[in-house]
């Protein structure tokens, strides 16, 4: 059978889509363009209410492609789903074949069986045939917390965190297959190891990863603020192939949003541990979440989450307009504040956010940058340092998969431009 996979969402989408594609062509399945493909698999986010919308309109471009190819199946698959799909998603969408939570790579091989049969545990996050330089690496599904905007637990279900020999024998198949920098992944990575039997921890995890052979970095999303550990920045501080870029989301810089939002901390201990992560590390890259129009919110409060993005200064920001979820707490809040006041302070903090990062990023320029080279993009090579920021240059040979020395001779607010110097030889490019 011909399929094609449409992913949208999150880096856990994208790894599962990768996961799923890799299982599809191993049972005998042949990947195809949607339009000759005779199934397309939807693997769909629900986190933001656009998200939905933009999946609901593909599914709608899909049901006139099927008028026009009625042997044409579709399923639908990811958090829009959710862990128990109900009649109304069938309702909403007829042309809709068959339905699947989360991460369901099994049941999807099940309803669309091949040729040949997959054995899914420990298949690699990676489709067959394709050799990227940096992959997702799954290591705990689901969330166990309460925040009131977040539709994730609904839809993925509680934390469960896989086997630590699980994790370590799939890196391995990785680097076999050409992987040199693995991201650990998780909605709230901090927290792995804590449901299983021998209590294994994400900085433990880290320095077992980092012992494979073939790694060159490591890198690791998302985290939470509450849970992170001192353990788990000393690990980063003092391991080198781990890579100084860390996500924190802060989601608002004002205590009562905060405890509205149910993020079990206050901006003083937010910016206590920030502080603590870059006495450490000097040199971490570090982004956060925010939200802006969260019901209730008042000038005074977003006010407050203004002042924590200038006094903080963070490398990467990902602001959201507030839309509500139906099902979570916060639905039953009223959604008070106006559109078009959620709009003017989600552009205030980019344009804010755009002169701390081209601030930021600024500093490197004249400096000697360490690029895992991934592939090339319009015409000039692109990989990004070690606290994750995007770097290009120019060059006649292939660099995919090579660790490159970038000297920097323009900077944005969004990446770096360079004149490439050489090869490194750091123990992180040890061995190619």
């Amino acid at each position: 059978m011909r399929y094609a996979i449409w992913t949208s969402g999150c880096q856990m989408n994208r790894a599962d889509s990768a996961r799923l594609a890799a299982a599809m062509q191993l049972a005998g399945h042949e990947s195809a363009s949607p339009d000759e493909a005779q199934l397309i698999i939807l693997n769909t986010c629900s986190v933001r209410e656009s998200a939905e919308r933009r999946a609901a309109a593909k599914l709608r471009s899909l049901a006139g492609l099927r008028r026009r190819r009625p042997d044409l199946r579709i399923a639908l698959m990811g958090c829009m789903v959710g862990t128990e799909p109900g009649a109304e998603l069938p309702r909403r969408f007829p042309m809709v074949d068959a339905f699947f939570p989360p991460s369901a790579v099994e049941e999807v091989l099940e309803a669309f069986p091949g040729p040949f049969v997959v054995e899914t545990a420990g298949l690699p996050h990676l489709e067959v045939g394709r050799h990227p330089v940096s992959a997702f690496l799954p290591i705990i599904y689901g969330c166990n917390n309460c925040c009131t905007y977040c539709i994730v637990p609904l839809r993925r279900g509680g934390e469960q965190s896989r086997p630590v020999e699980e994790i370590l024998g799939e890196a391995r198949c990785m680097v076999a297959q050409g992987v040199r920098e693995v991201c650990l992944l998780g909605q709230n990575v901090d927290t792995y190891g804590h449901d299983l039997a021998d209590r294994p921890t994400l900085a433990g995890l880290l320095r077992a990863v980092h012992e494979i052979e073939g790694i060159w970095r490591i890198r690791f999303l998302t985290s939470h603020p509450k849970d992170m550990t001192g353990e788990l920045i000393e690990t980063v501080a003092d391991w080198p192939k781990i890579c100084p870029e860390i996500s924190l989301p802060a989601q608002a810089g004002h205590d009562r949003l905060l405890r509205r939002m149910g993020r079990p901390y206050t901006v003083a201990q937010y910016r206590r541990l920030v502080e603590q992560i870059r006495a450490a590390i000097p040199e971490a890259g570090l982004s956060t979440d925010v939200i802006v129009g969260f019901p209730g919110e008042t000038e005074e409060e977003y006010a407050g989450t203004r002042r924590l993005l200038e006094e903080i200064t963070f490398d990467v920001v990902h602001i959201a307009a507030y839309s509500s979820r139906p099902g979570t707490a916060a639905a039953r809040f009223p959604d008070d504040v106006p559109a078009e006041v959620k709009e003017q302070r989600r552009e205030e903090l980019e344009t804010l956010q755009e002169k701390i990062a081209s601030q930021r990023n600024s500093h490197f320029l004249q400096q000697e940058v360490e690029v895992l080279v991934e592939d090339l993009h319009r015409g000039k090579w692109r990989g990004r340092t070690p606290q994750g920021t995007w770097c290009f240059f120019g060059d006649q040979s292939n660099w995919t998969g090579q660790m490159a020395r970038v000297q920097v001779s323009h900077t944005s607010p969004w990446s770096l431009q360079g004149e490439l110097r050489g090869p490194s030889h750091s123990i992180h490019g040890e061995g190619y």
